[in-house]
């Protein structure tokens, strides 16, 4: 299965704050969602970072409170993994577990073009599986042994 199928189910919006927006702000678009993740970018378009919850909580937790009026380009993670709409969402899914990361900025030529979540990968794994076990049950009703 291919990104794009995904997009295709979930759509191609992606949420997204500017570095320049405080933590305070990006909490607000988090909560008003209910999404664990968003993109840093300028124009919604190119992509500056990513901020996820759990970038916040860590930070919290190092600086105390007062990071929540900070700029977000203060906590982003600025190296930020991406993938094409052509590519395998199995690849897509040894790269989420191999380095730990739950959203992945969907990109095509340069621009941002929607964002994969884990939660996104693992709902098309189980579909490819119930499609496959209707195959077989198929299979099996009309070639029985």
């Amino acid at each position: 299965m291919l990104i794009s199928t995904i997009l295709q189910s979930k759509g191609t919006s992606v949420a997204t704050v500017r570095p320049d927006a405080s933590v305070s702000e990006l909490l607000a678009v988090l909560a008003d969602l209910n999404i664990g993740a968003v993109v840093v970018s300028d124009d919604g378009i190119g992509i500056s970072g990513i901020v996820s919850e759990r970038d916040v909580v860590r930070k919290l937790r190092e600086r105390g409170a007062s990071i929540l009026d900070d700029p977000v380009s203060s906590i982003m993670t600025a190296e930020v993994r991406t993938a094409a709409p052509d590519s395998n969402v199995e690849e897509l899914r040894r790269t989420m577990t191999n380095h730990r990361i739950r959203h992945v900025p969907v990109v095509r030529d340069g621009r941002l073009v929607g964002i994969v979540s884990i939660g996104d990968v693992v709902k098309s794994a189980i579909e490819e599986l119930e499609t496959e076990k209707e195959a077989l049950v198929g299979y099996l009703q009309t070639n029985p042994a």
